[in-house]
């Protein structure tokens, strides 16, 4: 094939190029340096501007995986030049079944081509032109090249590079990133499953107590005390819901319910430690000091949300969904809880139990959240909130004094 042609060609046999006789630098770093680094993102970031130090004209690079996750199929780390941090993209599942993906190179790397190239500055072949090679174009690229990165038991992941040299990329070049593609499949198959595991532990304790748990707070009774706005949610009358509805609807109500508490509690800083039945435990940190008031813009556009959830319930032919949501500030202990060979990582502490009292209370009160005096004075807002009184909760001694959510008056 002539040097022209090569150029131009958009699939190239990985045979017709010579890997290097001797190592490159970042391939000898790759090889013996990385053992220190456990995420992939870090890692690809820091191959990508070697090369570039190098003056390998690698302008963008990344690496796409398809991931077994409960909340999406697959995943890409992308680098561009000139960034430090890699840019993590996540994809939902049925993402394998849109235009876009079955019109990719992912898609055909995945199910078997071994190589693609594409000059991208010049003249498209229309049978081999893929929607993203617009893009890249658009950003000012010369040169597109993606390999298949070999994982064990016959998984296939994506690496792809691009470059902004004139002309693309130089035979020397491709040698140069072919050489790699042995080494980063080593590198990238347990440092992905390190990623995915951070992300694994994300989706089910939230990020604060799963960097605990990177950390090393693994043994049962590990933990510390802190400071914490504590809120509980609870669903009213779920099991009579439970015992009329069919389990399908039941399970979407929950999901859509959990949903609508949820997204704005994490918007604003909360973590959620736990979904309890139908009830949620969340903590906001007093190391924050808008603590109080995230915790509060939270719950309002959570009430706004679950109006929304309510009257959609109401079309279909459905009740509206009760709640009731306790809080309460102090002092919690975080940490390893549980036996021997079944640990969940939460918080305990009268804080707790008081939190949850406040939620009981709200059904006597008829009260859709309660708020405890400790709360009231952390939050320094008197204005929005309504004294209920002096209340005794079980387990307490004495009364104590609650408040409720003021309404915004009508301008």
């Amino acid at each position: 094939m002539a040097a022209t042609d090569r150029e131009t060609a958009s699939h190239i046999p990985i045979e017709e190029e010579l890997w290097p006789s001797e190592r490159s630098d970042v391939l000898e770093w790759l090889v013996t340096d990385t053992s220190n680094n456990r995420y992939i993102d870090n890692i690809f970031v820091e191959m990508c501007m070697r090369l570039r130090s190098q003056n390998i004209s690698v302008a963008r690079g990344s690496l796409s995986f398809l991931v077994q996750h409960p909340q999406w199929r697959g995943a890409r780390i992308l680098w561009r030049v000139g960034q430090t941090e890699a840019e993590f993209t996540t994809y939902a599942y049925g993402t394998e079944t849109s235009t876009e993906y079955l019109n990719s190179p992912v898609h055909d790397i995945l199910t078997g081509m071994n190589e693609i190239r594409h000059r991208l500055d010049v003249p498209p072949s229309r049978d081999q032109q893929y929607e993203i090679y617009d893009d890249l174009a658009a950003e000012g690229l010369t040169e597109y090249a993606a390999w298949p990165l070999q994982h064990t038991f016959g998984k296939r992941h994506v690496i792809s590079f691009a470059s902004d040299r004139s002309g693309g990329f130089s035979s020397d070049e491709i040698a140069v990133l072919r050489s790699l593609i042995p080494a980063i499949s080593l590198v990238s198959e347990i440092r992905l499953k390190n990623r995915m595991a951070r992300t694994l532990l994300e989706t089910y304790v939230g990020p604060h107590a799963s960097q605990e748990i990177l950390d090393g707070a693994t043994r049962r009774g590990s933990g510390a005390s802190v400071g914490a706005a504590i809120l509980i949610c609870d669903l009213r009358d779920f099991t009579r819901i439970s015992d009329l509805w069919p389990r399908d609807d039941v399970i979407e109500l929950l999901n859509d319910y959990f949903d609508a508490m949820s997204e704005p509690i994490e918007r604003y800083g909360g973590e959620i430690l736990k979904f309890m039945g139908d009830g949620l435990l969340a903590i906001f940190p007093t190391s924050d000091e808008g603590a109080s008031s995230n915790l509060m813009s939270a719950i309002r556009e959570a009430q706004v949300e679950l109006e929304r959830l309510n009257q959609r319930n109401i079309q279909n032919g459905h009740e509206p969904l009760g709640y009731g949501i306790g809080v309460h500030v102090g002092d919690v202990m975080y940490g390893n809880i549980g036996s021997k060979s079944r640990l969940d990582f939460t918080v305990i502490g009268p804080a707790v139990n008081i939190a949850s009292r406040l939620e009981t209370l709200t059904k006597s009160l008829g009260k859709q959240v309660l708020f405890s005096e400790a709360f009231v004075h952390l939050a320094k807002d008197q204005a929005a909130f309504q004294s209920e009184g002096m209340q005794h909760l079980r387990g307490l001694e004495h009364p104590i004094h609650v408040f409720s959510m003021r309404k915004p008056s009508s301008q």
